[in-house]
């Protein structure tokens, strides 16, 4: 426990100045975070990011990265669309599955698709949403963490019934609803510094969506460890895992932010 909050600080201090920062330097850190990401989910399945289809995943992950303030500058560039370029990503881990006679298989070219999707998505609204207003940002780290620390003590305290074992065997129901609580009591606070809506009734039913995606979004990151038997998506951040361990509620809640037209 001692070296979790150590890391937690010493990472809280390096990333919110980034994020208080905002522009291009900002950008080049979740590009820096996501890339790491990136690299932690292939190597689950023993793929390298230095092979030629993780030199493919690296590049979609660079142009699904790209904020949209300068997509225009893309198609201007290459005269093809981010969905159009997703498509000659897919044709070549297809025939990449051909030149090396299935020793890469369909199954690894739809893994790497997948994983790049999941990993560049999710960090592509991390750039949105601090490009739609700092607020919003803090709004959503906020909610996460609230609702990963009050999931996890209420757990403790009077957590009994599992959630779902299969996937993650520490975690109840309990814990769940409590870690909903918390996000509900932190939003109501953020909402009384700063006020994001005009709705109180708006605010509480997107935080409580928000909350059990971000949970959802745990379990999906527990669900891949387990098929692929690692305790944790990488060593980077002592007492903590990799970058996916810490940023997987993250990757589910502010897509969905976006797409709920909260931000």
């Amino acid at each position: 426990m001692k070296t979790r909050i150590i890391t937690g600080a010493v990472a809280l201090a390096l990333f919110l100045p980034i994020v208080l920062l905002g522009g291009p330097v900002f950008t080049v850190l979740i590009y820096a975070i996501a890339t790491v990401g990136l690299y932690e989910i292939l190597k689950m399945k023993g793929l390298s990011l230095f092979s030629f289809s993780g030199i493919i995943s690296l590049l979609l992950l660079f142009l699904l990265l790209f904020p949209s303030a300068y997509t225009e500058n893309i198609v201007n560039l290459t005269g093809h669309t981010k969905l159009e370029w997703i498509f000659v990503a897919v044709f070549l881990l297809l025939i990449f599955t051909v030149l090396t006679k299935n020793s890469f298989t369909f199954e690894d070219a739809s893994f790497v698709l997948v994983s790049t999707l999941y990993v560049g998505i999710g960090f592509y609204y991390f750039i949105e949403t601090r490009e739609s207003g700092l607020a919003y940002l803090i709004f959503a780290l906020l909610i996460v963490w609230t609702t990963d620390s009050g999931a996890y003590f209420t757990g403790r305290k009077i957590g009994k019934r599992k959630l779902w074992p299969e996937i993650s065997p520490n975690k109840t129901v309990e814990g769940f609803v409590g870690g909903i609580l918390w996000a509900i009591i932190t939003a109501l606070i953020i909402q009384w510094i700063n006020p994001l809506t005009s709705s109180y009734i708006v605010l509480i039913g997107i935080t409580i969506i928000a909350s059990i995606f971000g949970q959802l979004g745990d379990l999906v990151e527990s669900g891949i460890k387990r098929h692929f038997n690692v305790k944790d998506s990488g060593k980077l951040l002592p007492g903590h895992g990799g970058i996916l361990d810490r940023f997987d509620s993250l990757l589910f809640v502010l897509p969905l932010l976006h797409f709920l037209h909260f931000i």
